[in-house]
C-alpha cells in the first residue's frame, strides 16, 4: 500500500513597518495553536531582525487557515511556501 503524503506548507510572517511588535506577538498568540509567550516573542523578534520568520508549518489546509487569519489582523505575510 502506498503511503498518500498531504501537502503541507510553511506559513511566513514578513516585517513592515505598520505593525507593532506587541501586535505581532499577540497574533501569534492567539492564533498559532499551541504558540506560547516566548516563542511568540521570539519569532517577532525575528520578523524584526531578520525581515521574516516561518510562524507554522504543517497541514497546507491549516497553513491557508492560519495565512488568511494573520492577514486579516494585518500582518504582512510571505505566500504560503508549499513543502
Amino acid at each position: 500500500i502506498k503511503k498518500v503524503k498531504y501537502p503541507e506548507a510553511r506559513v511566513i510572517v514578513l516585517d513592515d513597518s505598520l505593525n507593532t511588535l506587541q501586535h505581532v506577538a499577540n497574533c501569534l498568540l492567539t492564533i498559532i495553536p499551541g504558540m506560547v509567550y516566548k516563542t511568540a516573542w521570539d519569532l517577532t523578534i525575528k520578523v524584526d531582525m531578520a525581515g521574516s520568520a516561518e510562524v507554522w508549518r504543517g497541514a497546507f489546509e491549516q497553513a491557508e487557515l492560519y495565512h488568511q487569519q494573520l492577514m486579516t489582523k494585518g500582518l504582512t505575510m510571505a505566500p504560503i511556501e508549499k513543502i
